[in-house]
């Protein structure tokens, strides 16, 4: 576990053992300027808060990081981008880095953020995984787009909807059930046509099927934590939080 600088002391810092050049953080509520339903860390540019307002919070993050986040246009796919050579903003839910200082973003506000990197620490990534990402195959793709193989990698799974909040119907058990039996695990029956959905427990398949047996985290709820978490399906109105992951700049000395 490595301490970006000076992040605000609500932030998350991701427990798992991760090289000594590796810094990530996950922002919560905390920190910011946003008012009302999107109090007050907000990073979601494509929500209703103040454009300023947004940009102010952007800023006080990009005081914890070596650049600015390489944010991603995310549209609940399933696209991993190189984010050393990102020039402009496009539509994707995953990134990569092997350069020092380039910084991989996602938003999310029940979707899980999935980080990931190799024990040496040469290479990191983030995806954006709600379930529909899952089903797709995000995970897969981002762990095939590390310059590491899988049985090298470690992740670390960061907070999302939990498995007591997540009700969903019979079309989203069979996205994932219909072609992996496995998932079925996943989905407790909750009455006719619904279902509760662990969605960390299908990220850690996922993983595990990709090839990374080395996972961490997954406990943490935003819906049940309205202090700590914006929580889209909780609110509707509501703020976003970063997962973001970087190589330091230069070799850790300490």
């Amino acid at each position: 576990m490595n301490t970006p600088d000076h992040p605000h002391p609500q932030w998350i810092i991701p427990d798992w053992p991760a090289s000594r050049q590796v810094r990530a953080l996950v922002t919560t509520r905390a920190g910011g300027v946003s008012a009302g339903p999107y109090a007050s860390m907000n990073l979601g540019m494509r929500t209703d808060d103040d454009p300023a307002a947004v940009a102010q919070n952007r800023a006080r993050l990009q005081r914890c990081l070596p650049q600015p986040p390489k944010w991603l246009a995310q549209i609940h796919g399933t696209t991993v981008v190189d984010a050393d050579a990102l020039t402009a903003i496009v539509e994707a839910d995953a990134s990569v880095a092997r350069r020092p200082g380039t910084v991989c973003a996602v938003l999310v506000a029940d979707c899980l953020p999935i980080l990931v990197t190799d024990r040496a620490g040469t290479c990191v990534g983030v995806a954006h995984a709600g379930w529909r990402g899952l089903a797709g195959g995000v995970i897969a793709n981002t762990v095939s787009s590390m310059p590491a193989a899988a049985a090298d990698l470690i992740a670390w799974i960061g907070p999302g909807i939990g498995p007591a909040a997540f009700e969903v119907g019979d079309d989203v058990r069979q996205a994932f059930c219909d072609r992996t039996p496995e998932y079925g695990t996943a989905f407790a029956p909750l009455r006719p046509g619904k279902w509760l959905c662990n969605l960390p427990a299908l990220a850690r398949t996922a993983l595990h099927r990709s090839g990374v047996t080395a996972v961490y985290g997954g406990e943490l709820c935003t819906v049940s934590d309205a202090v700590r978490f914006y929580s889209y399906r909780r609110d509707r109105v509501t703020g976003r939080m970063a997962a973001l992951i970087w190589l330091a700049p230069q070799p850790d000395t300490v």
